[in-house]
């Protein structure tokens, strides 16, 4: 009997441990901010659990919690937060299908330094998207300019000859910026249409709601298709609707953002994280008048570690990436040691990124060579500003390291799984993948304006490091592809790396493309630069002839492959009318196995 009652209170004293603090939120208040806020003040426990009745939530920036926020591919700054989680042994959010309607700049969720992660069925959207969507009217290319009428739902002013949106609170972008032409039946990007960006020399009204913008542009849009600008670029990503960093075990389960002021959900030095059964789309597909989801990527992991499985979800209509997957490449800056360096993060939206911490492993990479070379690791860390960090290693570096050299982390990296899901009808590629761990992307669809599939780490401009070493691409239909001004492939493996390194070296490997099936209207399936080990079999292509989206670069090749290694293409099947069907080069052409 003793023994029994010793072990109930041992249970209950677990289960107490491990209770959840619960608070449950209904909309009650046409500002749900300081709701929250107040509610999450008194949480005490390690553990809290956010409850949403069903209904439509509005969160207005006012009383929002503000604080200088780091965010890697976006602009650091003081960022208003909605719901700001940090430092929890566990965090549950529990939707229940509960709209969630966001105003003006805020950043709606921001979960750091948690050991558990877990959100569940919600929708997020603006009430004003930051985007300008209007009909193209008029064209006249020879005296330069474009007659727009703005579809209804934007927000914009015109003021001194100048053309502002999305007047929010106060706050427009600097001018128009990153444009794109949109099909309005298809709510697509424009077959065939060009990133530029618009900055009018002057704009004007013209009545009945038309406005008129003189610019010289070098390709101009088809009378009835929908302009749609984001603005200038140093403003353009605020904040992702989802931010992750310093954290662990993370699901993401039957959430749909429907708009986000950047990325849909971004993940930094993050590991084991499941993307289940979500989405970012657009939320009136069919008869609405926006074409933008995300402003940025769908979802996007940098410098991410353990396994990440994104499974049954659709990414459409965002204006960059479906999923990017990468580690991050900074330069040597300084030797000031036998054992200590100081490092510098190169891209002006990686300032401030967590690059290394004590314990990490780090790859050396030496020039001329591309290839990962001495590993070290890094026994302190000490940031001097955003720019540069002094690292501090456990050996002593390298007698052939100098200044310009590159260093990646080897510890930060994941398994990555992409299954039974879509991603088209956006700006961009559907998957940039750059981890030299185990790739699986099987049972998707894929029908994007660029590349489906990208690979390409670089030491140029972005900075994102990641020669793939294990890739299996599988059982996918890609539909209508790359259909870009400018050229891309289904698959396209490009490196871009710097002129002080090796322009013919391997660089990725070991990649499986099988038993996948193509329909496109053009010729280029995959193209590849500097591959050793690449696999091509069992693939059906079918090219089609549609008036629609006509052949955009004909005399292209279906297979093209440069500087690379064992390659083997054989048993696919390919139906249609092509020029070139296999193009190598002498490297090549040696070791094609077929």
């Amino acid at each position: 009997m003793r023994c029994l009652l010793v072990c109930w209170l041992l249970l209950s004293c677990i289960f107490q441990a491990k209770a959840l603090e619960t608070i449950v939120l209904e909309p009650v208040a046409d500002d749900m901010t300081p709701v929250l806020r107040k509610a999450l003040a008194v949480v005490t426990d390690p553990h809290v659990r956010i409850v949403l009745k069903p209904g439509r939530y509005q969160f207005l920036p006012d009383y929002a919690e503000s604080s200088y926020r780091v965010i890697t591919n976006h602009g650091n700054g003081i960022k208003k937060g909605i719901f700001t989680l940090q430092d929890f042994d566990s965090v549950e959010i529990e939707g229940n299908g509960a709209e969630l309607i966001f105003h003006g700049q805020v950043a709606p969720f921001q979960f750091y330094r948690n050991n558990k992660v877990t959100v569940r069925n919600l929708s997020i959207d603006w009430d004003i998207p930051f985007t300008f969507t209007a009909e193209v009217v008029s064209v006249d290319s020879r005296q330069g300019w474009v007659d727009l009428k703005p579809l209804p739902g934007n927000s914009y002013k015109l003021v001194g000859g100048e053309l502002t949106f999305p007047n929010v609170d106060g706050f427009n972008y600097q001018y128009l910026g990153s444009t794109l032409y949109f099909d309005p039946d298809k709510k697509r990007v424009g077959h065939g249409a060009w990133d530029f960006k618009s900055k009018p020399s002057r704009v004007e009204k013209r009545g009945k709601g038309i406005f008129r913008l003189h610019e010289k542009l070098k390709h101009y849009p088809e009378v009835g298709m929908w302009w749609n600008s984001k603005g200038d670029r140093h403003n353009d990503r605020y904040a992702p609707a989802f931010q992750v960093r310093n954290s662990s075990n993370i699901l993401i389960d039957g959430v749909k953002v429907h708009h986000a002021l950047g990325m849909g959900f971004l993940f930094e030095r993050s590991k084991d994280i499941q993307i289940l059964n979500s989405a970012v789309v657009l939320k009136d597909e069919l008869h609405g008048t926006r074409v933008v989801s995300s402003t940025a990527d769908a979802t996007h992991f940098a410098n991410c570690g353990g396994n990440i499985l994104i499974e049954n979800s659709r990414f459409e209509n965002m204006l960059d990436d479906g999923v990017n997957v990468h580690g991050t490449y900074v330069t040597v800056n300084k030797l000031l040691d036998k054992h200590t360096l100081i490092a510098e993060l190169m891209h002006f939206e990686q300032q401030g990124f967590e690059f290394a911490a004590a314990g990490d492993e780090v790859w050396f990479i030496h020039q001329p060579d591309v290839a990962r070379q001495t590993t070290n690791r890094v026994i302190a860390v000490n940031p001097i500003n955003e720019q540069f960090v002094e690292l501090r290693f456990e050996q002593p570096l390298a007698a052939k390291l100098k200044v310009g050299d590159l260093l990646e982390n080897k510890t930060w990296n994941p398994a990555f799984t992409l299954r039974n899901s879509e991603i088209g009808d956006h700006r961009a590629r559907s998957i940039v993948l750059k981890t030299p761990e185990p790739i699986l992307v099987e049972g998707n669809r894929f029908y994007s304006m660029m590349s489906c599939i990208f690979l390409r780490g670089e030491s140029f401009y972005w900075y994102e490091s990641g020669a793939v070493e294990d890739v299996t691409i599988r059982n996918n239909r890609f539909e209508h592809c790359a259909y870009s001004g400018k050229e891309h492939a289904v698959v396209y493996i490009t490196p871009r790396l710097g002129r002080g390194f090796d322009a013919t070296q391997a660089f990725d490997g070991n990649i499986r493309f099988i038993d996948n099936d193509i329909l496109t209207f053009d010729n280029r399936v995959v193209w590849a630069d500097r591959v050793d080990g690449m696999t091509v079999t069992g693939n059906r292509i079918v090219k089609v002839s549609d008036t629609n989206r006509p052949p955009l670069h004909p005399n292209a090749p279906v297979f093209e492959f440069t500087n690379s290694h064992r390659l083997t293409i054989k048993d696919n099947d390919y139906q249609g009318q092509v020029e070139t069907l296999l193009q190598l080069d002498e490297t090549s052409q040696a070791s094609l196995r077929h």
